[in-house]
């Protein structure tokens, strides 16, 4: 019959991570590498929506690097299996020097700014703010169970990394970055 997707052993609210311990859906290891399946998605979808654009290269790199960090957050670190979150330090510095790029590039910065002006703009906030989530569970997991400070660090940078793509699209789409307009009281 072959492989099913089902296996029905979560059906009482439970799952298991690598190395077999078997955990609460709700539990916080499973929410920190869930966000960060989410955050794949949302990319995936941004890549879509992309097309040809350069970005997407950066993208599906990102998309691979995320996909080692949710095993790495997925496996019992007291099972005795150990999987990496395959990062490095120039996995970081990447970002960095894209972000540079970019940012070189644009305007000033002289107000906040809202989400929005475009799909593919908007889509890139969606990103940085399930980034941003993704890296509060992670924060989370890592002050009860320490978690590479690698991972940490590269969820920070993304973050920041789907903000200045976000304004790198507006401008390359000829749209006005939406200033942010606080209410007089």
């Amino acid at each position: 019959m072959g492989f099913r997707i089902y296996t029905k052993t979560g059906d009482l609210g439970e799952t298991a991570l690598f190395g077999g311990q078997r955990v609460p859906k709700s539990h916080l290891r499973v929410d920190a590498y869930g966000t960060v399946d989410e955050l794949n998605s949302f990319i995936g979808f941004l890549t879509d929506a992309l097309g040809e654009e350069p970005a997407c290269r950066l993208l599906k790199e990102i998309q691979h690097r995320l996909f080692s960090v949710g095993a790495y957050l997925a496996t019992d670190p007291a099972g005795g299996l150990t999987l990496p979150a395959d990062l490095q330090a120039g996995d970081v510095q990447l970002l960095e020097d894209t972000m540079d790029a970019l940012d070189a590039r644009l305007p000033e910065l002289k107000n906040f700014i809202l989400p929005g002006g475009h799909p593919t703009v908007s889509l890139c906030h969606v990103c940085r703010t399930v980034c941003r989530r993704a890296e509060r569970l992670v924060v989370a997991l890592h002050q009860e169970d320490p978690v590479e400070l690698l991972v940490l660090q590269y969820l920070n940078r993304l973050s920041d990394y789907f903000f200045i793509l976000a304004r790198h699209l507006a401008l390359e789409a000829g749209v006005a970055e939406i200033i942010w307009m606080p209410r007089n009281t």
